[in-house]
This record gives C-alpha cells, structure tokens and sequence, in this order.
C-alpha cells in the first residue's frame, strides 16, 4: 500500500464498512437470504415437475434458474456483507435443492438410487458433523473442492434432464457417479480438517503445553 492510499483510507474511515458492509453478521432479513428463501420455496415445485415430465426442457431451464441464482446469492451477500445465517442458509438451499432433484429422479428411474444415496447420507453427515464441532468452537472452513463437487452436481442433475440424453444411461450413469466420487472425496476432507482444527485447539488450550 502506497502514503497516498493510506492517507486517503485514513482520512474516511467509516467510509469503506458502510459501502462494502450494508448488513451486520447477525441480520437475518437480507436480499441474499431472500433468494435462497426463493430457491427453497422454489424446490418442491422443480420435484413436481421432474415427477410429471421427466427429461423436459422446461425442467432443464428451471434447473438452470436455480443453479444461478445460487451464484447470484453469492454475489449479493458479498456485496451486502456476508452473515451467519446466510453461511447457514446458503449450503442448506444447495443441499435441498440438489438432493431434491436426484431423489426425483431416482422415482423416475433415470438414475440409480446407490449413488443418490451416497450422496444424501455424505451431505446429511457432513452438515451434523460441523454443527457437532461448530458447537464445540471448531471451525472448518468451506474448501474450493466442494464448490467443484456442487457445480459437478448441478452439471449431474443437467444432464440428466436434457431430453436427447434421456436414452444415454452410460452418458448420465458416469455424470452421477462422478459427482458421488467428489462428493466423498471432500466429505473426507472436511472430516479431516475438522479433527486437525479439533487437535489444535485441544494443544493449545491445554495449560499443561503453556510454557
């Protein structure tokens, strides 16, 4: 940082929280939480439509909507200012509206349950698991690779309802399960941070490790 950025960030300092913080960590009311209502309120209306048309086109553009409104709530609270319970909200509208469409999809037979089960029973774990030990003062912080593993998902559930892919079962059986392996994968992942970040904490509030 050069004297003139630093004089000029000294000279207003209340400036920048009001611009790039509009709401405090505790709001609840917020425009990115009203869009993830939106995709929660939104996700039992994309179950009727996979359970009545299947493959459809039109379920393929709602599925889109969804996806992107997800970045878009993203977007709006990092522009707001993130919250706790938007940090909450937000991975639980993914998670409901991801495992939505895969058990929709399984009551129509377009994919196998086995990996839709994995995947349910990891997203199920992980989120009791970091409220457990969020409970106890451990923090696991969201990694890059689960971001990879819900846009895999969401690709996933695409294709799945694309309707010239409907007859391709290999196409859509190797999409799921790449999806599954991801999911696992960074299932592990946080599993392992969370015992890491337990350990560390444990070390450093033992007395008798005080020097």
């Amino acid at each position: 940082m050069n004297d003139e950025t630093s004089t000029a960030s000294a000279s207003t300092p209340a400036a920048s929280p009001l611009r790039n913080s509009t709401f405090g960590p505790s709001a609840l009311l917020t425009p990115a939480n009203g869009i993830t209502g939106l995709r929660l309120l939104a996700t039992p209306l994309l179950i009727a439509l996979i359970m009545v048309r299947g493959a459809d086109w039109v379920n393929f553009v709602v599925w889109g909507a969804l996806s992107f409104t997800d970045g878009i709530d993203g977007w709006v609270a990092r522009r707001h200012g993130t919250t706790r319970s938007g940090a909450f909200l937000d991975p639980l509208a993914d998670k409901v509206v991801v495992l939505g469409a895969l058990f929709a999809l399984v009551a129509k037979s377009i994919v196998w349950w086995l990996p839709v089960a994995i995947i349910a029973v990891r997203e199920v774990y992980i989120t009791i698991y970091r409220s457990v030990v969020g409970r106890k003062g451990v923090s696991i912080p969201a990694r890059t690779t689960a971001k990879v593993k819900t846009l895999f998902q969401s690709v996933a559930v695409a294709l799945c309802l694309v309707p010239p892919l409907g007859k391709h079962h290999t196409v859509l059986a190797v999409a799921i399960w790449v999806a599954t392996i991801l999911t696992v994968f960074t299932g592990g992942q946080y599993y392992l941070d969370g015992r890491k970040s337990a350990a560390v904490r444990r070390h450093t509030s033992d007395p008798r490790d005080e020097v």
